[in-house]
């Protein structure tokens, strides 16, 4: 059986990153959001779903200015598209406060920008210093049974950037959308 790499993903307040473990760089890096359309019907020229994640989210959100000139545009009108998509953000201050938003996410992340199964990758999480017990075993809960990962681990984010740096004894100073940490971190 072949091992495939194991999938890095880093749930930021404002961005999400994720990519394969030994890659240089994240290959998806999109906006923690979720977008919902605040009345049915209202986009059914665009095809309406019941929500959208990241940055079709963000670009769905719709102003009038993009209603007179971006590709959407409709025979019904330019009002229509100003505020659309009520949009969320699953988490706040680095602490994930809306699970099935948060799920949406992850799945955006598998099917959509990584575009792989989730069930045959192990997965490494990222985290907040300060995340609840809780909350890290609603995480594990969702891996494996929403989408049946083989593996996965939870990771302080701050202690990921002290590895990657060569060091395992350090203070790093994560400073996010949402909220910022420094975290010592001695071994």
């Amino acid at each position: 059986m072949t091992r495939l790499s194991p999938l890095v993903i880093d749930s930021g307040s404002g961005m999400c990153k994720a990519g394969f473990a030994g890659d240089d760089a994240p290959r998806a890096v999109f906006p923690s959001i979720v977008g919902r359309p605040r009345h049915q019907g209202v986009m059914v020229c665009m095809g309406q779903r019941d929500s959208y994640v990241g940055s079709e989210a963000q670009s769905k959100r719709g102003t009038i200015e993009q209603a007179r000139t971006g590709p959407h545009y409709c025979s019904w009108g330019k009002d229509y598209f100003s505020g659309i998509l009520t949009i969320k953000y699953p988490i706040e201050h680095g602490i994930v406060t809306n699970w099935d938003d948060m799920e949406r996410v992850w799945q955006h992340v598998f099917a959509n920008e990584l575009r792989v199964s989730p069930s045959q990758h192990a997965v490494l999480l990222t985290e907040a210093p300060l995340n609840p017990r809780a909350n890290r075993e609603r995480m594990t809960q969702i891996m494996f049974e929403s989408f049946r990962v083989p593996a996965m681990y939870v990771a302080i984010q701050a202690v990921l950037s002290l590895y990657a740096s060569g060091r395992t004894t350090g203070v790093v100073i994560d400073s996010g959308d949402g909220v910022t940490h420094t975290v010592p971190t001695y071994e």
